[in-house]
């Protein structure tokens, strides 16, 4: 019987066209790698499904269930990756990351991003100890706020807007990666998600299988933006519905931050879901009240046209 292993991809395997370079990290249901697109050079991100607890690979790279008990959640999770990979690809708008081919191959599937280099918003948390000012959460989060909106308009919800999934690339653009949780937005639909599930940021609904909608997302926004005011997230929603003890931001940090700011964050992330935002347009709306003109015509303008400019540069993610 052939060896298994739990290796990544070795510097130099082909695969469809591809160079894999080096492994840059993952978690525990995907491998991520540099590489390098053959015909034209182009640095590229891969993505590989790799669910370690379910896998071993055998040599040559092919990908295997561990034994026929975790067949079927193999199965179930290739088939949640590629719809992960399917929503990306329909999606081109200068905030989310898009994917850019996506293809099965060793026995699992895999897609392609362009690389991007920048640094996760837990960076700018950690070396800020939260205190993010009113530039710094202006000039982000209704980029975020716009990308997200993108992705509702076209039947999705993210379901994992977390500070490790905000990249900030150069010049403070920020961009929406990991959609390994995405799920289509359904009226009426309940969380199935079984791979991601961050404490903190995900919404009640989401331990409770609680209706799902727009204010999921927008619970874990106001979560994120939280956590760049005070440093840390807020508690897991389960101790918040057991004992709340989250003092209203417009208390505690009024002496620094916009007022309007504040209260549309303790507004995203109250634990019943009715009194949240409905939709990211009513959420922004008061987010960017008090914030300098510029900033809100071109939000407001974005939101007016309805159709979102692909981007004329490189759309580049490192996920």
């Amino acid at each position: 019987m052939p060896e298994l292993t739990r290796t990544p991809l070795s510097k130099g395997y082909l695969i469809e066209g591809y160079r894999i370079e080096r492994l840059l990290g993952g978690g525990g249901f995907s491998l991520v790698y540099l590489a390098s697109q053959i015909k034209n050079k182009q640095t590229v991100v891969i993505k590989e499904y790799f669910p370690s607890d379910l896998v071993d690979r055998l040599p040559g790279g092919k990908v295997v269930p561990k034994d026929d008990e975790k067949l079927k959640s193999y199965r179930l999770g290739i088939k949640r990756f590629f719809n992960e990979a399917i929503a990306l690809s329909k999606l081109e708008h200068p905030n989310i990351v898009h994917v850019q081919n996506f293809f099965r191959y060793n026995d699992t599937v895999y897609y392609v991003m362009n690389y991007e280099r920048g640094r996760d918003i837990r960076w700018f948390i950690k070396r800020s100890a939260g205190r993010l000012g009113n530039e710094f959460m202006w000039k982000v989060f209704p980029q975020v706020a716009l990308g997200l909106r993108e992705l509702h308009k076209n039947g999705f919800l993210h379901l994992d807007i977390k500070p490790a999934n905000i990249l900030l690339r150069a010049g403070g653009k920020p961009l929406l990666l990991d959609f390994g949780a995405v799920q289509p937005l359904v009226k009426g639909s309940r969380f199935k998600g079984v791979q991601t599930l961050t404490h903190g940021f995900a919404a009640p609904e989401q331990y409770r299988n609680g209706a799902m909608g727009p204010w999921s997302d927008i619970y874990a926004l106001g979560a994120t933006m939280y956590g760049c005011i005070t440093g840390e997230p807020p508690p897991p929603a389960l101790e918040r519905l057991d004992n709340d003890t989250i003092k209203p931001l417009s208390k505690t940090h009024a002496r620094k931050y916009a007022k309007p700011l504040l209260t549309a964050i303790e507004w995203a992330i109250q634990l019943d879901y009715n009194y949240r935002p409905q939709d990211v347009d009513s959420f922004l709306k008061l987010a960017l009240d008090g914030a300098p003109d510029d900033i809100v015509n071109r939000f407001l303008d974005e939101i007016e046209d309805e159709s979102v400019a692909i981007i004329e540069d490189e759309d580049e993610v490192l996920s």
